[in-house]
């Protein structure tokens, strides 16, 4: 089987034609108001619980109203945020935590070590993270009075700083992180820059921010997730406009100041027009296939390897972006940037894909007709001409497949459906993560392989999560190394999730707004300026 750039160009003609189209009725109408962010997100917002939704969007919300104990910057260093001081025993069991000055939750009571103590236990709580392996080593976690805090451990852990600070461990009131992970906490009150306006919630049309003139930051510079989280602006206000014209066409016209997610025929116009800008902000996403290994026919490994092999890179990167500019493969389970990324059990990557071991794998793994429900998220265009794209070919190689069409948020819900594809459950669903997130397999813990438990798609390997553990044990980068490469060799072997390319999306932006500050995978509100 060839897919031919001619069946790629059809594709991605199919689902531009509608740019042919005369102009789209505008959301808004007047341009946004002085001191006012208007912001077009990739989804609207379904879960407001960080510790209960890995969703992207959740994560973003949570970036904006909640804060951190410590941040990475860009140099990959743990940098205090909410701790003003902390210290470790000479035996390197014991770590003390003073939070810094100044530091309140919006109704206006004041930050306790005790919220934080909750905060922490509910991390080690959650499924599919690495709280669970450290809460494994932690003797106890108890205030010594209320603005310090004590983790002590069973055995030293040299990575726990650096845990604190890539895991964004998102601090809530003790009265909201003492409820279980699994039972979403809806307060949104926390001590970040921004408050949530419960009144301007509109579910499903748009929600709002509010500075949060309470807050103080830090002295130093904004990097990354460290430094100063300064406020610039009055107010940012998330549109839901599922349609990426109409979107585009608001941000011509001056009615929202921000879209995330630009797709590539309109590039042109953006660099065309002298009031817009598109803004790469970090290392790019890498778009994967998540399987659904509980059902037929992924749970047989060979069938989720024959997906493996039937990957061609090059077309799903066209289709997702046609600029070559902002593509490249990934065959690293690390992704690109990382320094862990590597070579190890990646004879599956060919430039166009391996057909033929694909149809191989499948008879090997009794494939017998089975239907294949892939998810097609239609609300973002790269998605939902992916979805079809491998639709495409997966019939090629005889595969019963059909697509499942709905917005964002529908995919986001059915996933969660572990049945079979006659109850309402799926077969592959279509997402992505930051390249950065993939940068050390602590920090891309939502991947882990641990079943049920775990994330959607519930792939299982005790032997990764073994070697994964010993993570936290090894001292030296070249000992990390050698753990990637023998975590990479398993994870190529049990297929749970499959790369299909790296994309660096940009955003466009009004030229009026300013000083975005790079947090790779999230949407910082901090830091920026409208003119």
């Amino acid at each position: 089987m060839n897919i031919s750039r001619r069946d790629i160009i059809k594709m991605g003609m199919a689902a531009g034609a509608a740019l042919s189209f005369p102009p789209i009725p505008r959301v808004h109408a007047a341009s946004t108001a002085p001191g006012t962010v208007r912001m077009a997100m990739h989804s609207h917002l379904l879960a407001y619980d960080p510790y209960y939704s890995y969703s992207t969007i959740t994560w973003d919300h949570a970036l904006a109203i909640y804060d951190t104990l410590f941040g990475l910057d860009t140099r990959m260093k743990p940098q205090p945020q909410m701790v003003g001081k902390w210290g470790v025993s000479e035996d390197k069991r014991i770590y003390t935590f003073e939070l810094r000055d100044g530091l309140a939750w919006h109704d206006g009571t004041p930050v306790t070590a005790a919220d934080c103590v909750a905060s922490l236990r509910r991390w080690g709580q959650m499924k599919a993270g690495v709280g669970p392996l450290v809460t494994e080593r932690v003797k106890d976690i108890s205030t010594r009075d209320d603005k310090t805090f004590i983790i002590e451990l069973k055995e030293p852990l040299s990575l726990l700083i650096d845990i604190l600070a890539a895991e964004r461990i998102f601090v809530m009131q003790e009265k909201d992180a003492i409820r279980p992970p699994n039972e979403q906490v809806t307060a949104n009150i926390g001590s970040g820059p921004f408050r949530f306006n419960h009144d301007l919630a509109k579910p499903g049309a748009s929600v709002t921010y509010d500075r949060n003139e309470n807050y103080v930051p830090r002295a130093e510079p904004p990097d990354m997730y460290a430094g100063g989280k300064v406020v610039n602006v009055d107010r940012v206000i998330w549109d839901n406009i599922s349609d990426q014209q109409t979107a585009f066409a608001a941000l011509q016209a001056g009615e929202i100041d921000f879209m995330e997610h630009a797709p590539p025929d309109f590039f042109s116009m953006i660099d065309s027009d002298p009031n817009l800008a598109l803004q790469p902000m970090d290392n790019g996403d890498d778009f994967l296939l998540r399987l659904n290994c509980l059902q037929k026919p992924f749970d047989n490994v060979k069938a989720r390897q024959a997906i493996l092999h039937l990957v061609d890179q090059e077309a799903f990167a066209y289709v997702a972006m046609p600029n070559p500019k902002y593509t490249e493969p990934v065959t690293s389970l690390f992704g690109n940037s990382s320094v862990y990324s590597n070579d190890e059990n990646t004879s599956w990557y060919k430039k166009a894909g391996d057909p033929e071991a694909a149809k191989r794998l499948l008879q090997e793994a009794g494939y017998s007709g089975e239907k294949v429900v892939i998810l097609q998220a239609t609300s973002i265009r790269a998605f939902s001409d992916v979805a079809q794209l491998l639709a495409t070919m997966l019939r090629k190689i005889g595969v019963n497949t059909e697509l499942a069409p709905s917005d964002w948020s529908g995919v986001i819900a059915r996933t969660e459906n572990k049945g079979s594809v006659d109850s309402g459950g799926w077969s592959i669903t279509i997402t992505s993560s930051s390249d950065f997130s993939f940068r050390d397999p602590m920090a891309m813990s939502w991947l882990a392989p641990i079943g049920e438990a775990g994330f959607s798609g519930w792939v299982k390997s005790d032997e990764f999560e073994a070697v994964r553990a010993r993570w936290m044990d090894v001292g030296s980068l070249e000992e990390r190394k050698a753990l990637a490469r023998q975590m990479q060799k398993i994870w190529w072997d049990i297929a749970g999730t499959i790369f299909l390319c790296g994309v660096v999306s940009p955003i466009v932006r009004r030229r009026t707004l300013t000083d975005l500050v790079s947090t790779p995978g999230l949407r910082a509100l901090w830091s920026m300026k409208k003119a």
